[in-house]
């Protein structure tokens, strides 16, 4: 089959497939079911192939690779200006097809089994956090049904509860104080296994050199520099007229990435009474110019572009003192 270009529509069981030869000619368009797939591609010759990022499109570029196939995953907004009419699996596979062979695409990279493990880690570990919270808040608005009131916070919520439930002139009837008492447990355990993964995390990063690399950077901790290892293992730029252009942070691309920045520098910002280098001289002045939320998310920003430098040259970050 003379095939040069091939889009996929991954699903769960059945896939579509839309490919092209070298005159942009549909020479293929049908569906497959999962078990088929990779037999499929296993008798075509070398091809160009795309898919959306979405669950499973690491591990089919992986497998799609291992055939000596050049499996790209795009991100759904870059596909969708190529759909020529409604969104259904044909059309999508159509429009990936399109676009996987535009010159200037914008790629994903491809992540490693290990990458997507690290990942799953954060992942699980984040979940927890978010479920915490939330027993926390449910606790809380309770014990106000009773006239009990608790700050926000979790430190103030692990000190408060106890109290509360083990108070028993407050008022609290036993139902209510036994059921609360059982969110209170569930409370417990998540910080225990919350506590349990970040141990896991920073032995992680101990024993990984470039994670060592990034954690120099203030601001950069653990969980910043496994989570970015894991999912930026390409670092790029792009460029135009020779110049290079980094761009400023933005709401695209990764959230859980950018928010880990931010809270990094914000830690950052609250000590910089206490340091005289060049990077926190800059922060500082940046405070009492723009205000803390604005020099919060210039110094993750500037933070992105050293750990980019650092995994493009592999080089150390090396604070630089103040120019005398």
């Amino acid at each position: 089959m003379n095939v040069t270009t091939i889009g996929i529509d991954l699903a769960k069981t059945v896939f579509s497939i839309h490919g092209t030869n070298q005159h942009g000619k549909v020479v293929v368009r049908k569906q497959l079911n999962r078990p088929k797939l990779l037999a499929f591609f296993a008798q075509l010759p070398p091809c160009l192939i795309g898919m959306e990022a979405c669950s499973g499109a690491h591990y089919w570029a992986r497998e799609l690779t291992k055939l000596g196939h050049d499996a790209r995953i795009i991100a759904p907004r870059f596909v969708a200006p190529y759909r020529k009419s409604s969104k259904n699996d044909d059309n999508d596979a159509e429009a990936i097809c399109e676009a996987v062979g535009r010159p200037n695409m914008r790629f994903v990279p491809i992540k490693t089994e290990d990458q997507q493990a690290v990942l799953c880690l954060h992942r699980i570990r984040r979940g927890l956090i978010k479920e915490r919270t939330d027993q926390i808040n449910q606790i809380r608005g309770l014990l106000a049904e009773f006239g009990l009131i608790i700050p926000q916070g979790r430190y103030h919520a692990r000190h408060r509860i106890p109290e509360i439930l083990e108070d028993a002139e407050n008022g609290l009837p036993m139902l209510a104080r036994r059921l609360l008492n059982n969110i209170n447990q569930r409370i417990l355990q998540l910080d225990e296994d919350i506590l349990a993964y970040d141990r896991e995390i920073e032995a992680m990063a101990r024993r990984d050199e470039q994670a060592k690399r990034l954690m120099a950077i203030p601001g950069i901790g653990p969980q910043t520099a496994t989570a970015i290892l894991a999912s930026a293992p390409d670092p790029r730029q792009y460029s135009t007229g020779g110049k290079p252009r980094l761009g400023r942070i933005t709401k695209r691309g990764d959230k859980y990435l950018r928010t880990l920045l931010i809270h990094g520098t914000r830690a950052v910002i609250a000590k910089l009474a206490d340091k005289s280098d060049r990077l926190s001289g800059w922060a500082r002045d940046l405070v009492e110019r723009r205000g803390y939320k604005r020099a919060a998310v210039a110094l993750a920003a500037k933070n992105a572009r050293i750990i980019w430098a650092l995994l493009m040259n592999q080089t150390e970050f090396k604070t630089q003192p103040v120019a005398g």
